[in-house]
């Protein structure tokens, strides 16, 4: 799962951007998402911090969700076992 968690990451910062992966890498433990600090980063306040990170996070999820169906497909799953596999997976990637 590690290795999930680093792969993923590692396609985020490369579809996000370095300004992204920087800000995500620097972003204080304990302090709630990477997006949360970004926002925090960025000086949002408000509506715009409140946009900014839901879109944020339904950027995340939607990466993860296409990195799962390509692990889902690697592994031949299909039906019920796929959206199980997917379901678990971006939930655990999203944590």
């Amino acid at each position: 799962m590690k290795t999930f968690i680093t792969a993923f990451a590692i396609a985020i910062a490369a579809l996000a951007g370095p300004a992204l992966a920087a800000s995500a890498a620097s972003a204080p433990a304990g302090t709630g998402t990477a997006c949360e600090a970004q926002a925090a980063e960025k000086k949002l306040s408000g509506a715009a911090k409140n946009s900014f990170v839901k879109k944020c996070e339904k950027d995340a999820k939607s990466g993860a969700t296409a990195t799962c169906d390509t692990q889902a497909k690697e592994k031949k799953l299909s039906g019920a076992a796929k959206n199980s596999f997917v379901k678990k997976c971006v939930k655990d990637a999203t944590k």
